[in-house]
């Protein structure tokens, strides 16, 4: 946490105030380091200014509190008339006590030179000193401090304004967990690490740093995981040159940030990305996760659907919804007037994180990551809508003994969605012709018609999507990740197996009725 006695501004670097061409100022003692640093400016007489500073300062002075004696190279020696010194060798070190950041010392009218033992002082104690000329005023320094540090301040809240806006974008992503973390490390400049309940590392970003400073940072994670009254939200530590920082989430994870060098803003950006994980990993229904592991207990002891829906806080009615995540290399050819490229390669699985974050969007903790495809269970209160880079297929609203025949039509209206390049699609569950006739006779009929083919899953599967798709080769190839050759040899295969002429359109009607009740 930063240090409390420090003011809230930004600090502002000494050497921009020796370059201000106006002020003339020059440095004739202490230490030149580039990286010090000043947090205001004050003018003080006082021959003890300890008691008026409270760190950060540039303290102003023209020696009015300087005796006599000490201001000459020589003189007296006694209480009265000190040593010069040993005056300033107190007056410096209690200024150093302080906390002051550095010393500007104006000539005329009091001194025409900045003494000597002054000068000595501050090199023996390490304080820059600074030679302020006649012609420039302490109001002017001042003022050159303080239109610095509004700089500063207005550089650290466009920082983090920026900042807010990348992690809220990452968290909006289909994986967003890693892209949070990945904005926090751009940020900051550094490494970030998400660690699990367990304590175990289970996502990161950056350039990983070496194996001291993963094992401390793991380490300050641990001192923040909530254990009861009085854990810290948050902890710093410093190692190898490494600044490290740790935060609590209060799902039980920590996240870890590695930094070259603490930063104005880091904290109030890292703050930000603990809120976002905090929601992208936290419980999305309170109290519901007890329920579910009820519900799961009681299936597996052979508990019917109907029986343990209840337990899950929906409703009656439920829909299944299909998530397939988005791949870039899915888009449309440039110029191809919006025709889809046919795919060779199956798009990429989806992990957990970005299953449970768009349970949370969806409203549902109900998830599974299954194969390409996310499925969740949605009570049929909270309507689905389209979410950024995912492709949805929803079923229509079932009872829970019907979710076998929910996740069917939500996998064959995510499958079309694809080939579509539809955002949400659902299945159309409106009465039809096929109605008129008895389900019974409808699925012999189906299993008659479709007998050759019972031994060849993948050939039903490319039929079903390809009539589905008004016999489109392209679309048919990207909804189910082949090559659009693939997709002509096993249309090919349907028809001599069949013994169809498929371009009949008859034909098409009929196989689609049958492929519905099959």
């Amino acid at each position: 946490m930063p240090d409390p006695m420090a003011p809230p501004t930004p600090p502002v670097p000494l050497a921009a105030l020796l370059a201000r061409e106006d002020l003339a100022l020059r440095r004739i003692a202490g230490p030149s380091d580039p990286s010090l640093v000043i947090h205001a400016a004050h003018t003080s007489e006082m021959a003890d200014p300890y008691p008026y500073l409270l760190g950060g300062e540039l303290l102003l002075t023209a020696g009015v509190h300087i005796p006599d004696a000490a201001g000459s190279d020589g003189g007296a020696t006694g209480r009265a008339n000190p040593r010069p010194r040993d005056y300033f060798d107190d007056y410096v070190s209690r200024i150093v006590a302080a906390g002051g950041a550095a010393l500007g010392f104006g000539l005329a009218p009091v001194h025409d030179t900045v003494p000597r033992a002054l000068i000595e002082a501050c090199d023996s104690y390490g304080l820059p000193l600074l030679e302020v000329p006649p012609q420039t005023p302490f109001t002017a320094v001042a003022r050159a401090v303080w239109q610095l540090l509004a700089q500063a301040r207005l550089a650290e809240l466009r920082r983090v304004t920026e900042a807010q806006q990348g992690l809220a974008a990452a968290a909006a992503r289909p994986d967003p967990v890693p892209s949070v973390l990945r904005q926090l490390a751009q940020r900051t400049g550094g490494w970030t690490a998400l660690y699990g309940p367990e304590g175990t590392e289970i996502a990161s970003a950056g350039r990983r740093p070496e194996p001291p400073v993963t094992s401390s940072l793991a380490e300050l994670a641990e001192v923040v995981r909530p254990s009861g009254p009085g854990t810290p939200t948050s902890a710093t530590h410093a190692i190898a040159g490494t600044h490290l920082a740790a935060y609590t989430l209060s799902t039980g994870f920590a996240l870890g940030v590695a930094t070259p060098a603490r930063e104005p803003g880091d904290h109030t950006i890292a703050s930000v990305a603990t809120v976002l994980l905090t929601l992208l990993t936290g419980e999305q229904q309170s109290g519901s996760g007890a329920a579910r592991t009820s519900a799961l207990v009681r299936l597996l002891l052979g508990g019917t659907a109907a029986e343990v829906a209840p337990l899950l806080g929906g409703g009656d009615t439920w829909f299944v919804v299909h998530a397939s995540p988005n791949d870039r290399r899915d888009r449309p050819c440039p110029g191809a007037r919006g025709t889809a490229r046919p795919a060779t390669h199956s798009p990429r699985p989806p992990d957990l994180l970005a299953a449970t974050a768009l349970g949370t969007s969806l409203g549902s903790a109900l998830i599974d990551p299954a194969g390409e495809v996310v499925r969740v269970l949605l009570p049929t209160d909270r309507e689905p809508g389209p979410q950024p880079g995912w492709t949805l297929g929803v079923s229509a609203p079932v009872p829970a003994q019907q979710l076998a025949l929910a996740d069917t039509q939500a996998a064959r209206a995510v499958a079309r969605a694809r080939a579509t390049r539809t955002p949400l699609l659902s299945h159309q569950s409106r009465p039809g012709l096929a109605g008129l006739v008895p389900r019974e006779e409808a699925q012999a009929h189906a299993l008659a018609l479709l007998g050759p083919l019972a031994a060849h899953p993948a050939l039903v599967d490319t039929l079903r999507t390809w009539l589905s798709l008004h016999g489109s080769w392209d679309r048919t190839a990207v909804a189910l990740a082949v090559h659009r050759n693939t997709v002509r040899q096993r249309i090919a295969r349907c028809a001599a197996l069949l013994g169809a002429e498929l371009d009949d359109p008859d034909v098409r009607m009929e196989l689609w009725f049958a492929l519905r009740e099959e």
